[in-house]
Parts: structure tokens; C-alpha cells; sequence
């Protein structure tokens, strides 16, 4: 009986799948000494040489070539010559990779130096706008004057905003107020640099423009110039403690503006002491003086989760110098 014919079978010559390809090598761990060594003996042309500038024996130079000759696959390196040696081509290959490594570590070194005394690397420094006008630019020029290395950059917001940045490592120390809602917190810390105190900006003739100083009962009839429509919380608050709302008759966010404002006798508003410097000379500042008007807190914020930059150290002690000088 003819046997049936299996269909499963195979026809044809049987092929065999190609080997898979080996996974590409790991590259290989060199000791820098081996690679300073090459250097040297190249440089120098001269095992003997390089052994008496290393300070160590022939033997011991030898011993570093041959470890750094086996660590790249074992081809050798240098050709030995009558006198002295000259490198392969595989030694030629490997001198600009040698000499760019050891470059690259010795600038790492440098930069890590510099950080670790605050001679450069960067910071960055965030800050609310009154603070901006003669405290901050004050400690900056203060702080460079003997870090001139350091790249400093800064940044203008609120305090909450800044706090935030703060928390998230964006910025390396921010300067905030107690009325912009700086408080203890866990993610950061509060270092007291004054307690600024708090002006009234009256148009020149006002009846109250010659007193020392002031009231908020006292101005309680007063048409007000207000960053907002229902009035900054370092006005509202104390006023409605003294049993009055302050007429906002002019909303005006930014202080220069708010001076024109006021200069023109269409109202008055609170000035606190970091803007005072900058007052235009045809408004006058009073100060006032109210149990009810605390004094507004600047502090200088830190993260206190993460690592600090070396150089906030420093300039945080350049803002107590400058916080000194406001008043």
C-alpha cells in the first residue's frame, strides 16, 4: 500500500533562523588615572619620562598603559621605538577622546567649586514690587559687589505667586510680605528682615499735609486711590475695624500711576515705606500711626525641603544689610 503523503511535511531545504545579534557592548569602565597616564606618556613620548614626572616607577607606569590597553580590547596602544615610544593608530584614536574627558572633569571640578563658595553658578531671586524700588537692587548691588561671579536673575510677582515658585524649586529665595500672605509654612521659611511702616500720599495743600502724622479715623472722608475695587487688605481691614468702608474712587494697579493720581487731588493712598524713596515731589507722605494698621512684615523666603544654592546664604545676608538702610 503507497503511503499517504504527510501534509505537514516540509518541502524544500530547511533553513535556519539567523542568529540574533549580539547586544551592542557595554562601554568600557576607564580609570582617569590610566587615561592621564596615556597622556602623560604621549606627551612625553617616554615611559621613563612620564614615571619620573608622575613620581612613581617605570613598572608602574607600564602597569596603568596595559590596564587602560586591556579595557579597550586589548590592542596595544604604543609602539616601542629605539628610544621611547609613539603612539598606534589605535592610541592616535583614542588621544583627543582622552584629552576632551580629563578637560570635561577638570571644568566640572571648577563649577562645582565655584558653587560650593559661592564664586559663581546661578541664583534665582523672586521679589513683590514696592520691594523692587530700594531694598532688593540695594542687596543685589551689595551681594555682587563680592560675588561678582554668581549669575544672578529676578523676578517681580505677588507673594503668593512667589511662594509657590518657591515651593516648587523655581526659585532659590523670594523677599515677601505678611499682607501678600506670607506665614509659616512647611514647604519654605520666613527670615524677618523689617516691618515696614505704612504712609499716606496726600495731594500738596491738603489740610492734614503738615501733621507728623495721621490716623486712619482721620481719613475716613477721603476719596482713595486702590489697587482693587473693594481696596487692598492693608487698608480694608483696619478701616472696617475703626467702623468705616474707604471710598475707592480710582482703581489704579500700578504705584506710579497711583502717584498721578493723587498728585492731581483725586484722592489719597497708602504708600508703605520700601516705595517711599521713590515718591514723586509734588504728593507729601505722613506717616500713620494706628493701633488698628499694623506694620506690614517683609520677610526673605527660603525652601526648606530642598538643598540650597550655596550663594542664597550670602545674599540673604546682603538683604538684612540693605533692609538696615529703609526707613
Amino acid at each position: 500500500m503507497r503511503a499517504m503523503p504527510n501534509p505537514h511535511a516540509t518541502h524544500g531545504p530547511t533553513t535556519t533562523p539567523p542568529a540574533p545579534s549580539p547586544p551592542n557592548p557595554a562601554p568600557p569602565e576607564l580609570s582617569t588615572v590610566w587615561l592621564r597616564t596615556f597622556l602623560d606618556v604621549a606627551r612625553h613620548g617616554s615611559f621613563t619620562v612620564a614615571a619620573r614626572e608622575l613620581g612613581w616607577t617605570q613598572s608602574a607606569v607600564s602597569r596603568q598603559i596595559s590596564a587602560l590597553e586591556a579595557a579597550l580590547g586589548g590592542a596595544p596602544l604604543f609602539d616601542r621605538l629605539p628610544r621611547g615610544v609613539r603612539p598606534t593608530a589605535q592610541g592616535r584614536a583614542l588621544l583627543p577622546h582622552a584629552q576632551d574627558i580629563l578637560s570635561r572633569l577638570s571644568t566640572v571640578g571648577r563649577e562645582l567649586a565655584a558653587l560650593r563658595d559661592a564664586s559663581g553658578g546661578p541664583l534665582r531671586v523672586g521679589a513683590f514690587a514696592t520691594a523692587d524700588a530700594g531694598l532688593v537692587p540695594r542687596a543685589i548691588a551689595g551681594f555682587r559687589a563680592r560675588h561678582p561671579g554668581v549669575v544672578l536673575t529676578r523676578e517681580e510677582g505677588l507673594t503668593p505667586a512667589l511662594l509657590a515658585r518657591l515651593a516648587e524649586g523655581e526659585l532659590d529665595l523670594a523677599v515677601v510680605s505678611s499682607t501678600g500672605g506670607a506665614r509659616p509654612g512647611e514647604a519654605y521659611d520666613l527670615h524677618h528682615l523689617l516691618d515696614e511702616e505704612l504712609y499716606v500720599a496726600l495731594p500738596a495743600g491738603h489740610a492734614l499735609s503738615t501733621e507728623p502724622e495721621v490716623s486712619l479715623p482721620q481719613l475716613a472722608a477721603e476719596d482713595w486711590v486702590s489697587g482693587t475695587r473693594n481696596g487692598e487688605r492693608a487698608l480694608l481691614d483696619p478701616a472696617l475695624r475703626h467702623g468705616f468702608r474707604p471710598r475707592i474712587a480710582h482703581v489704579v494697579a500700578e504705584w506710579t500711576a497711583k502717584q498721578g493720581y493723587v498728585a492731581a487731588g483725586l484722592g489719597v493712598t497708602l504708600v508703605p515705606a520700601l516705595a517711599a524713596e521713590g515718591v514723586r515731589p509734588d504728593i507729601t507722605l505722613v506717616p500713620v500711626r494706628d493701633e488698628g494698621l499694623p506694620a506690614r512684615a517683609v520677610y526673605a523666603a527660603t525652601p526648606r525641603t530642598l538643598t540650597p544654592t550655596p550663594a542664597t546664604s550670602p545674599f540673604l545676608a546682603a538683604l538684612r544689610v540693605a533692609a538696615g538702610k529703609v526707613g
